[in-house]
């Protein structure tokens, strides 16, 4: 968890969100703690089922069921959004915290046309009259390289580039103070990836935007975050500037995540199976375990000023 003094615009403290099945209780976020700064990009990884994605889910408090957040904060710039209600928060949503999910398909609504569906964000949210939200959709997709010929289109019509432009467009038109982007750039060719990051920072830059990115690609990370936490089996297990995490990763599973990348294959394949029900969640994986990892989980630490790791041998 980074401590660092100063202003943060989300702060996210020892959040917990259980799934309550049939068959028992799944922790798919554990006690995660997180902060985002004003122009900064936060960078989440970890593999899938670490918890990513159900953590932002929980900060903005759209976790399906059976799934419930059962403790914890979630403090847009001092104000605890777990305790707001349903009425004012549907008023943070979107207006100061914006999302970009991963496949915009099944985002954006086929039968409307994507100048229009950028529009109807801006004159709802903003209260401003139809000519004027039009205008500003345009000048936004524009800025986002959509040509005009396909602004009057329907997603389906646009490629998979062009559809995850407007769902940019969408979340920055209204210039929150946080976006939280899942895997925006998964299902993208490399050109389109690029230039979709390229976006991004410039937003960061232009708007003093707090961006929580999260991803599995150690490469994007490196080019567009700050800090990098790393996440596994719903908690963060190491946190710190990308200079230090890529040159210094002190936890075995960020190790493991890097080897991983490098060798280009699973992380299932790049750690030994030691298992172990209790204690530290990566230790069955862990290729440095010892006895005590299955004792208890392991404390976040400050091993030096702005790194954290979770590990007894660190």
């Amino acid at each position: 968890m980074n401590k660092a003094s100063g202003h943060v615009v989300l702060e996210v403290e020892d959040l917990r969100t259980y799934f309550f099945t049939a068959h028992g209780v799944v922790r798919a976020v554990d006690g995660v703690s997180l902060r985002v700064a004003p122009g900064e990009c936060l960078g989440v990884v970890g593999e899938s089922g670490s918890g990513k994605t159900v953590t932002a889910l929980s900060i903005l408090r759209l976790v399906p069921e059976p799934g419930r957040i059962v403790g914890g904060a979630v403090r847009l710039n001092g104000q605890d959004l777990l305790e707001l209600p349903e009425a004012a928060l549907r008023e943070v949503r979107g207006r100061h915290i914006a999302m970009i999910f991963q496949d915009p398909t099944v985002t954006l609504n086929p039968a409307y046309r994507v100048g229009d569906q950028v529009a109807d964000v801006i004159r709802f949210r903003l209260g401003i009259d139809r000519v004027e939200a039009r205008n500003r959709a345009h000048e936004w997709l524009a800025r986002l390289g959509i040509p005009e010929a396909y602004i009057r289109e329907y997603p389906h019509r646009l490629s998979g580039g062009m559809r995850q432009r407007v769902l940019i467009a969408m979340a920055l038109c209204l210039r929150p103070r946080l976006l939280i982007a899942d895997e925006p750039t998964t299902a993208l060719d490399a050109t389109v990836q690029a230039q979709v990051l390229d976006i991004l920072q410039g937003a960061i830059e232009e708007m003093g935007l707090g961006i929580m990115f999260i991803t599995h690609d150690l490469g994007v990370v490196a080019r567009v975050a700050h800090r990098v936490a790393v996440m596994y089996g719903g908690m963060v297990v190491e946190e710190g500037s990308v200079r230090d995490l890529f040159r210094n990763p002190l936890h075995p599973y960020t190790q493991g995540l890097m080897e991983a990348a490098r060798r280009m294959r699973p992380i299932a394949e790049a750690s030994r199976a030691m298992p172990r029900p209790w204690g530290c969640r990566f230790a069955p994986r862990c290729p440095e375990a010892v006895p005590e990892c299955g004792e208890a989980v392991p404390e976040l630490r400050e091993v030096k000023p702005g790194h954290w790791v979770r590990c007894i041998r660190r």
